[in-house]
């Protein structure tokens, strides 16, 4: 009889929490939604992931952000500053390894809410030289310059 009640108590360890106790799963109920509009967002992404999902992460962010702003070039802009380990993605040698990437960041640059910047003294750090980069990409003499003239001369928020 030992054994049995032994092996019983094994058996009701695996039945399942929800079984012993009705516990609701959200205690404090579900999320309430905001219904937000947004607007006349200026925003500049620091960017230097060396990973591709990490790079993607960013261009979904960036992407949605501009359909959230009614993807309107004269309420929006969003500026992808690359620079540090982004910067092999974009150039042209590896266009073969990276041709769904660059299409899909070359086709946010089409309506003028998106535009890529890059670093050029890091892209010359690592051997790359403005003809090296694909051509929707403009060159800038430092990222981190950049950044901050945009913050502080025409008031883009940053993002990372």
């Amino acid at each position: 009889m030992k054994r049995f009640l032994v092996g019983l108590s094994l058996v009701c360890s695996f039945i399942p929490l929800s079984l012993h106790a009705a516990e609701p799963l959200l205690p404090w109920g579900s999320a309430p939604e905001i219904r937000q509009v947004y607007s006349k967002q200026k925003v500049v992404f620091d960017v230097t992931t060396g990973s591709l999902a990490g790079l993607n992460n960013i261009l979904d962010r960036a992407s949605l952000m501009s359909q959230l702003n009614g993807a309107d070039p004269f309420d929006t802009k969003i500026v992808i500053v690359l620079h540090g380990s982004a910067i092999p993605f974009f150039a042209g040698k590896n266009y073969a390894r990276y041709r769904e990437l660059m299409s899909r960041a070359q086709s946010l640059t089409v309506g003028d809410v998106l535009e890529f910047r890059m670093c050029q003294a890091s892209a010359l750090l690592q051997g790359f030289r403005p003809k090296d980069i694909h051509g929707f990409i403009r060159m800038v003499p430092m990222a981190d310059a950049e950044i901050v003239r945009l913050q502080q001369e025409e008031g883009f928020a940053y993002m990372r």
